[in-house]
């Protein structure tokens, strides 16, 4: 194997490992949350539910902001001073949550990991930059991997780990971010050339801007940015509420929602990791995408149905599936932008994911709360998850119609012209 080779592997395997920090410290809480929350408000768990949702409301609208900013950044300095420096923060947001002595404390660690939490932009423009044709779109299958594999075994590892001491998992965080960022300055190289560079331009670093320039792009592509973003709002069922709503339904512990998260870890490296690189090329990135909308939907629909707790598992199996849609999805519009803005339109998906994370949490844990709150007309935990269902159904006509009349779109050009 040459030395560059194993150069270029070196380096997606430390933004794979970056970005599993990166979410492995958002999911590390959310076994703990429960608990703490329920300690530090004094309140009962759906009241925490909504507590909960607010401290994801404050890390996305952060994410929102500030990843277009670090996304055209990136297109200017490089990649690599970015990723270390954010690394460098989500260490030390970590450590400040750690001994939180109030919940205003954990809001303000929300409000410093979300703008470290940016760094998934430039994350995605890296692998845009050392990638190609179908190569991109299996290597996104690693950023896939890489979040799932971290929001979820963050689950897990919470979950054990707190039941040691609720501030362990904290801990655990700030240690690996700030070594992952001492071994990234040894083994990262850069990977935008400097033909590549653009000035940084802050009408072009505008949240909003960024996703109105998404418009630019053909109607396909348009139409399916807008089912996805109906596709994350839905997911937000899973990834909010999850365990408040294992906890009310079927009581269990901290240390049973981080057994199923290390079960749903795994199936996400599984699939995202293995198992895309072989649906993409087999079946294509539209077939791959609307398969991932109705896997998602049936995984939602069980969840919120299910009578007994064991039935989590089998749930989680066509759930993890829908994971396929979210990679092809990815691969399918970077294929159309030039390389000198790849950083800016990671930068502008980003904040539509951020977007849709503030209002998922938000509205999942208040449905949640509406439905479980003491003397509640109807009794249903499981609304947030069929809420998701139906948002999952509403996705898949809209990419239906997307696709409609069009056997292969992959080498449309988009309607904006490359800057110079």
């Amino acid at each position: 194997m040459t030395k560059p080779a194993q150069h270029g592997k070196a380096a997606l395997g430390f933004i794979f490992v970056t970005i599993f920090i990166d979410v492995l410290g958002l999911g590390i809480i959310i076994p703990v949350l429960p608990k703490l929350l329920e300690q530090l408000g004094h309140v009962d768990i759906s009241t925490a539910s909504q507590y909960s949702g607010w401290l994801t409301f404050t890390y996305a609208t952060m994410q929102f902001i500030f990843a277009p900013v670090l996304g055209n950044l990136s297109d200017k300095v490089g990649r690599r001073p970015v990723l270390l420096v954010s690394l460098v923060g989500f260490g030390i947001d970590y450590a400040l949550m750690a001994f939180a002595p109030t919940i205003l404390w954990l809001f303000v660690g929300r409000f410093i990991a979300g703008i470290a939490g940016a760094s998934t932009t430039t994350a995605t423009a890296y692998i845009a930059d050392v990638s190609t044709g179908d190569k991109r779109a299996a290597n996104f299958g690693l950023i896939g991997a890489a979040t799932g594999l971290g929001f979820i075994l963050g689950i897990g590892l919470g979950g054990f780990l707190s039941g040691v001491w609720i501030r362990l998992p904290f801990i655990v965080a700030a240690s690996l971010a700030l070594l992952n960022a001492a071994y990234g300055y040894f083994v990262l190289p850069e990977s935008l050339s400097l033909r590549n560079r653009r000035a940084f331009q802050w009408k072009r670093a505008n949240p909003v801007g960024s996703l109105l320039r998404l418009r630019n792009y053909s109607r396909a592509v348009s139409t399916l940015i807008t089912a996805y973003t109906i596709v994350y709002i839905a997911q937000k069922a899973v990834e909010s509420v999850l365990p408040f709503y294992v906890i009310e339904k079927f009581q269990w512990t901290t240390y049973s929602i981080g057994a199923l998260g290390i079960f749903i870890g795994a199936l996400i490296a599984g699939i995202q990791g293995g198992f895309v690189r072989w649906t993409i090329p087999k079946f294509g990135l539209q077939k791959n995408i609307m398969a991932g909308i109705a896997f998602y939907g049936i995984g939602l629909l069980m969840i919120s149905l299910i009578n007994v707790g064991w039935m989590m598992y089998l749930c989680m199996i066509p759930y993890c599936l829908g994971g396929i849609g979210g990679t092809a999805l990815q691969g399918f519009i970077s294929d159309r932008v030039p390389a000198n803005e790849q950083g800016e339109l990671q930068g502008a998906l980003t904040s539509l994911v951020s977007i849709t994370t503030v209002i998922g949490p938000l509205l999942m844990t208040s449905v949640f709360h509406h439905f479980t709150e003491k003397g509640a007309a109807i009794y249903f935990p499981g609304a947030p998850f069929l809420l998701g269902a139906i948002l999952m159904f509403i996705s898949v006509v809209l990419t239906l119609r997307s696709f409609k009349g069009k056997e292969d779109d992959s080498h449309q050009i988009p309607k904006t012209t490359p800057h110079i």
